[in-house]
């Protein structure tokens, strides 16, 4: 009986999980894990994060450890992307943890990002890969930088929330950064 009980179990975690056939797995995305490590509370696509900080969060071209990097919508990239910088290395060179780059779902930890801008401002950015086991070779435009701490104590009830286009699995325990 036990086991029969262990077996149903499973099924339901597993279909609650992976939903009904692996089409529609469910992969920790990048925005849902840049509001968990960061605190910005800020919902939906990475590409509408620059326009909702404004007015909630300060936001700027300089990067700041616990900031978010907002990287523009591209072809390639067609929902942004969203990274919490976890340390800044040099004037052009920070270190992001982030999910759903290099892997599907997956976290990286403290992996690098280099200022590729001709004018020195954070505009333009290539990011380490796996793949390549070093920077990749895409420049990434970026819309900047939002900095957490800075919200009201409460947002305004009528600030719409977005629907995220993707699903995400919550972090396990020991996904997050440590601080230093």
């Amino acid at each position: 009986m036990a086991a029969r009980f262990a077996l149903v179990v499973s099924c339901v975690l597993t279909t609650a999980f992976f939903g009904v056939g692996t089409a529609h797995a469910r992969f920790l995305q990048c925005a849902p894990f840049a509001r968990e490590v960061s605190g910005i509370a800020i919902h939906g696509n990475a590409n509408t994060w620059w326009s909702q900080a404004a007015g909630r969060y300060e936001r700027g071209q300089a990067p700041v450890a616990g900031a978010v990097m907002a990287f523009k919508a591209i072809r390639s990239m067609p929902v942004g992307h969203v990274a919490m910088v976890s340390k800044v290395v040099s004037e052009r060179e920070v270190l992001l943890t982030h999910a759903n780059w290099s892997r599907r779902g997956g976290i990286e930890r403290d992996v690098r990002a280099v200022d590729v801008s001709a004018a020195g401002d954070w505009s333009q950015v290539r990011v380490w890969y796996a793949g390549a086991g070093d920077l990749g070779t895409t420049v990434y435009p970026l819309a900047g930088f939002i900095y957490a701490g800075k919200a009201p104590a409460a947002a305004p009830a009528d600030l719409p929330m977005p629907v995220i286009a993707t699903a995400a699995v919550a972090p396990v325990e020991g996904a997050l950064p440590v601080a230093d």
